[in-house]
């Protein structure tokens, strides 16, 4: 009975990940696909009511026996449904995973695309920098030079005087 007990378990532990799952992305279903979800919830709620309480007999191993059965007899009634549902379901995941990767695409592209209008704005304001830099660059120089100049005619005039 124990290995019963495991299995009747793990089934119930199976449909409970499940349902957390699909619970966990519910709020972006279509109103439509809610209303499907939550027919589809009161039919597992029976399949994991049965579950329970085939757990929960373990001194009557034939109700035990007879709730699991009935428990998959109420699963066979959704089976289709379910599997139809939770399809729909993962390919809508699907698609949205497609839909962001094209987004993020159309934002790579729109960066693209910014950084070319920037690029022009930038090459301006660096040319117009870089000739600003040369220009400081060559009054430095001038500066420097006058400054050498004028310190070597203190030494020619020094030179003129001795």
């Amino acid at each position: 009975m124990a290995d019963f007990k495991e299995i009747v378990e793990k089934s119930k532990k199976a449909l409970d990940k499940l349902e957390e799952k699909v619970e966990d992305i519910s709020e972006d279903f279509t109103d439509e696909a809610k209303e499907l979800w939550g027919d589809l919830k009161k039919k597992f709620s029976g399949v994991s009511e049965k579950l329970k309480e085939g757990i929960g007999s373990e001194t009557d191993e034939l109700k035990a026996n007879l709730d699991v059965l009935e428990a998959k007899q109420k699963l066979q009634d959704i089976k289709e449904s379910a599997e139809e549902f939770t399809k729909k379901i993962a390919a809508k995941a699907e698609e949205e995973l497609d839909i962001a990767a094209l987004r993020a695409h159309l934002a790579k592209m729109e960066a693209e695309d910014l950084w070319e209008e920037k690029k022009k704005e930038l090459s301006y304001e660096f040319q117009e920098s870089q000739h600003k830099v040369k220009k400081m660059a060559q009054e430095a120089a001038e500066e420097i030079e006058e400054y050498f100049t004028s310190l070597m005619k203190n030494f020619t005039d020094e030179g003129k005087k001795a």
